[in-house]
């Protein structure tokens, strides 16, 4: 994997990435036996900072096992290999920090689901015997 800096900071400059989008992000991974490897990261990105400057970074959240993961990605980083757009979806808002919220009372709402419907065939057994 060969890095040239010149090429990929114009692409990245006009790389149009907003808040909503679903991305797939590429990053250079180093082992410990010397050889680097690529990693993919695909979530929503609910942030993006400081515009086209060169400490520009995007915030990206996914959900691992039940888990909300979030990472920071600078934008010019030679860490990075590459950004994949997966989904384009438009937001209403710069930043979604909402969905942190949001996810967890969906969470909640889905364990009080299951513990009706784990309360209701014993009433009705009772109801029955009577």
């Amino acid at each position: 994997m060969k890095f040239s800096p010149i090429a990929d900071l114009e692409k990245r400059r006009d790389l149009d990435i907003r808040s909503g989008y679903t991305v797939r992000v590429w990053q250079k991974i180093k082992e410990k036996d010397g050889k680097t490897r690529l990693q993919a990261f695909e979530g929503l990105v609910i942030a993006r900072k400081h515009g086209r400057e060169p400490g520009a970074t995007l915030t990206v959240r996914k959900v691992v096992g039940g888990v909300g993961v979030e990472r920071v990605f600078p934008l010019y980083s030679p860490a990075i290999d590459r950004f994949e757009i997966v989904k384009r979806a438009q937001g209403r808002r710069a930043k979604l920090y909402y969905i942190r919220e949001k996810t967890v009372r969906e969470i909640k709402r889905q364990i009080k689901k299951t513990r009706v419907k784990i309360i209701a065939p014993e009433v009705e057994a009772k109801a029955a015997v009577v």
